[in-house]
């Protein structure tokens, strides 16, 4: 049975990685759809595009982590993904709340990061 449990944590660890990888990279080379989806508009708010960047760089290298061989790098990946994750639902959340974003747009961002932060502590083996 511990094999089943194995491929659990290996399939929501490997999905964690695509999900991270699929929003950092549209992060760092399409901000500006990514603003527009957030709804803010980038031509009036361009300090977002950069903020997005940094957004998309940290995310990518995040996700890169829980695909590398490396056990050290990748079990430490795993170990602070839950709060990375689910510091990002709240931050979405608080954003929605104050009106820096849209009600709408904080919500599928909180939901996208508890997806992740679900996804992270389903990746995590005992003893990580």
């Amino acid at each position: 049975m511990a094999g089943k449990f194995d491929l659990a944590h290996d399939y929501a660890r490997i999905t964690l990685a695509g999900i991270r990888l699929f929003n950092g990279v549209a992060a760092l080379f399409a901000p500006a759809t990514l603003a527009r989806q957030l709804g803010v508009d980038p031509a009036a708010n361009p300090a977002a595009l950069y903020a997005l960047r940094l957004f998309g760089v940290r995310t990518v290298l995040i996700g890169a982590q829980l695909l590398l061989r490396d056990g050290g790098v990748r079990a430490h990946s795993l170990r602070v993904a839950p709060a990375i994750h689910a510091l990002d639902a709240s931050a979405a959340l608080i954003a929605g709340e104050r009106g820096q974003l849209p009600r709408r747009a904080a919500t599928t961002a909180a939901i996208i990061s508890t997806v992740n932060t679900v996804l992270a502590i389903v990746a995590l083996k005992r003893g990580t």
